[in-house]
């Protein structure tokens, strides 16, 4: 008897896949245990065995293309040469977005009707996009300080002006009421515009554009995104620390050739840190509006990979130490970008830390990660001028910024938590204890 494979689940937020490879040809035979195919997820890269046996009979979906999941993938049987005739697939439940906008009879819905067709379908949807006409007749020219201001000259010496890149404005004619004459041109200066580098004009009309399909995380990251900095209520508390000690005693440790990073620290402060403000290792539950007291501090870092940004989870953060948590965030790091990561490795997660100091950012407001109530964004080390003694020296600034869910979290236990890291950071030999 015939039989449909659908695309499975393969992550906890997957709600489409690609499917990147199939293993299998039609005609092949499947054994339990088989590679079927590999799917590319929101996550990463998953390869997908076979639960049953059977015969490949036709492949629905091709490499390269989407399918949601449990939507089929190809039609199985259990014999060889099994007839397919009278077999039809199971309808695959899809929400059709354009007649949310349109009622049974086919007229366009009043604003409180599509609101609650809307409200139905469980989607909120942003305003189409439409795009800006390309100016196919716009003719390009290069800003001039010059257009606009008539220049008396005769045609001879416009011809040669232009032919020689000189500037007319730059001299005074000698022919009747000033006009410039041919003669003049020995006198006029070079054109800047035309002189410091010729430059080829645009080959594209204004408005031009293509679209560019996302891939599966970049769909998923924009998705959660989206919902979380509409529904969740943040607010943000910025401080900055002084630095200069925690340059100091990293640089001593790299010259002993103890390789740590700045945000090894950070992980290792914020860990201590949330043992002392347990209100910051916490998270809401927005189905039955209740508050999430994490029982264990799991850091989640923010990798960023060519498709998107994963986090991948430091368990038990404030009971390990500064090396440990550096070999541990290294090799996370490294199976992330080659989408090893397993879902244990990524899924959950009290708290996360984002870093993008090491790109030259010295400020950034991050988005949290639902269902967790909070997020430290990290800036880099600035060399800025400061006051110590009553005196302006050199001295060393980081920023720190706390993204802060405000069901949760309240302004005070915010900022005591960063009075806390920054006690922290700037001794930072407390840190290798």
């Amino acid at each position: 008897m015939p039989f449909v494979l659908t695309m499975p689940k393969l992550s906890p937020t997957m709600e489409s896949g690609t499917l990147v490879k199939w293993h299998k040809k039609e005609g092949e035979h499947i054994a339990s245990g088989d590679l079927l195919f590999e799917v590319a997820t929101d996550k990463a890269t998953v390869e997908h065995n076979a639960l049953d046996e059977g015969w490949v009979r036709k492949i629905i979906v091709q490499e390269g293309q989407e399918a949601n999941v449990n939507q089929s993938l190809a039609i199985l049987t259990e014999e060889k040469d099994e007839s397919l005739e009278g077999f039809q697939l199971p309808q695959s439940p899809v929400v059709d977005t354009e007649a949310v906008a349109h009622s049974d009879s086919g007229h366009a819905l009043s604003s409180e009707e599509l609101s609650e067709a809307k409200t139905k379908s469980g989607m909120i949807r942003q305003p189409s996009f439409t795009p800006e006409v390309p100016l196919e007749n716009y003719e390009f020219e290069f800003p001039s300080d010059r257009i606009g201001k008539r220049i008396l000259a005769s045609p001879l010496a416009k011809k040669n002006a232009k032919d020689k890149g000189l500037d007319l404005s730059t001299i005074k004619g000698s022919g009747p009421r000033g006009r410039i004459m041919s003669r003049d041109l020995e006198k006029a200066q070079p054109d800047v515009a035309v002189n410091f580098g010729r430059r080829s004009s645009p080959q594209l009309a204004p408005g031009s554009y293509e679209e560019v399909a996302l891939n599966p995380m970049r769909k998923v990251i924009g998705q959660r995104l989206q919902e979380a900095k509409s529904f969740i209520p943040h607010f943000y508390v910025t401080l900055a620390i002084n630095a200069e000690p925690l340059t100091i005693i990293r640089e001593q440790l790299v010259n002993n050739l103890i390789k740590v990073s700045v945000n090894d620290f950070v992980v290792r402060a914020c860990a201590l840190s949330l043992r002392e403000h347990p209100i910051i290792n916490s998270g809401f539950n927005t189905v039955n509006q209740a508050m999430i007291q994490f029982k264990t501090i799991d850091i989640a870092i923010a990798v960023s990979l060519q498709d998107g940004l994963i986090t991948p989870i430091v368990r038990h953060a404030d009971y390990k130490n500064l090396g440990e948590l550096s070999v541990e965030i290294k090799s996370l790091a490294l199976r992330a970008r080659e989408g090893k990561l397993e879902q244990s490795e990524y899924k959950g997660g009290s708290f996360t830390i984002s870093n993008l100091g090491m790109f030259g950012v010295t400020e950034f407001q991050a988005i949290i990660n639902p269902p967790q109530a909070a997020i430290l964004a990290v800036g880099g080390i600035q060399d800025v001028p400061v006051v110590s003694k009553g005196s302006v020296v050199p001295g060393k600034v980081m920023n720190l910024t706390l993204s802060v869910d405000h069901r949760v979290i309240d302004g005070a236990a915010a900022a005591g938590f960063l009075q806390t890291l920054k006690k922290k950071l700037e001794n930072p030999a407390l840190l290798l204890l």
